[in-house]
């Protein structure tokens, strides 16, 4: 029994996939002494981004896309929104689109990187999809980020023309802390307004500020994105309001009492990883609302186990899982 959180906790740590596992244990061996994320660490993987940024040669992909980099408004007199605009050559006027919200704990990365895998659905789809480039926690901590994710698709929608997009057939979608974002947004526009958003992809999201399910607490210093990973990453966007019994839904979906009137919902998480028992809840009361949501735990899998372990059978597997969930859903819509 864990004195902090009252759960019991797993004798025994979910074993990785095989393939994942290889992968996982060249990560060790690459950086065998990493100590967990911290303000100290922060400007380091910034660094490492901003390097990424500047290496990327060809945001058209050699043609594949038409590419812009419009700024919009932001909410209430904030600072101006970068969005990142690709679209199929030659895919047909009246599109739907992929609003992609960006990973990296609410505190890293940008919306140009990591696009590989939604840029490949997109061009499959004939979809555009659309990258927004939010503020970074903590130096801009929460609603920053769901401020910034509802104006950029505010100004999607008011520009659907010129953009040939179709604004009934949006997508918001993201990976981990993405995610997250993308289920707190699709909360914001059922209450706030705004343009009807047609599905949910959320992959492997935080969704949990509390970080104490069980699954937490059995992959605690196993798994390369823990515990401690994701506290980091909770108290960077909430700070000292973090586990607080009022934080708002808008911040932490699975604070949300009311999950009805949400759009259909597509949930993957790892069995491995820290996450998945809050994915698996955030599905379920999802289902108990009446709502639609389709879940995929793939088994073996670590946080964003198909991004770093890409040839990886269950990563083609999940990848796959995502494409056919997107098809299905566009064509009955």
């Amino acid at each position: 029994m864990d004195l902090e959180t009252g759960h019991a906790v797993p004798a025994v740590p979910v074993p990785l996939d095989v393939e994942v596992q290889v992968v996982y244990d060249a990560c060790l061996a690459e950086k065998p002494d990493s100590a967990p994320m911290s303000l100290a660490k922060l400007s380091v993987s910034r660094a490492e981004d901003d390097a990424a940024v500047a290496a990327i040669e060809d945001l058209n992909c050699g043609g594949r896309f038409v590419v812009s980099q419009p700024s919009v408004p932001g909410l209430d007199g904030a600072p101006e929104i970068p969005l990142l605009v690709c679209t199929p050559s030659g895919a047909p006027a009246s599109r739907p689109t992929l609003y992609f919200i960006h990973g990296g704990g609410f505190y890293c990365s940008d919306h140009r990187l990591g696009l590989d895998q939604i840029l490949d659905m997109a061009e499959g789809l004939g979809a555009t999809l659309i990258s927004v480039g939010y503020r970074l926690a903590p130096e801009h901590p929460y609603p920053a980020q769901i401020n910034d994710a509802y104006a950029g698709l505010l100004w999607v929608a008011d520009h659907a023309d010129e953009l040939g997009i179709d604004p009934e057939r949006i997508i918001v979608t993201g990976p981990s802390a993405g995610g997250g974002l993308s289920a707190a947004l699709a909360l914001y526009v059922r209450d706030k307004g705004g343009p009807r958003l047609l599905g949910q992809l959320l992959a492997a999201p935080l969704l949990d500020d509390r970080n104490d399910s069980a699954s937490a607490l059995q992959m605690d210093d196993v798994e390369l994105f823990d515990r401690s990973g994701n506290g980091f990453a909770w108290n960077s966007l909430l700070g000292d309001a973090q586990g607080e019994a009022d934080v708002p839904q808008y911040a932490v979906p699975a604070r949300a009492t009311d999950l009805a009137g949400l759009p259909p919902a597509y949930l993957d998480v790892g069995s491995a990883e820290c996450l998945r028992d809050e994915v698996l809840a955030y599905a379920d009361r999802i289902w108990q609302a009446g709502g639609i949501a389709e879940l995929h735990v793939w088994p073996g899998g670590i946080h964003s186990f198909d991004r770093k372990a890409p040839e990886a059978r269950i990563s083609k597997a999940a990848v796959a899982a995502r494409r056919n969930w997107l098809e299905r859903l566009l064509a009955t819509n």
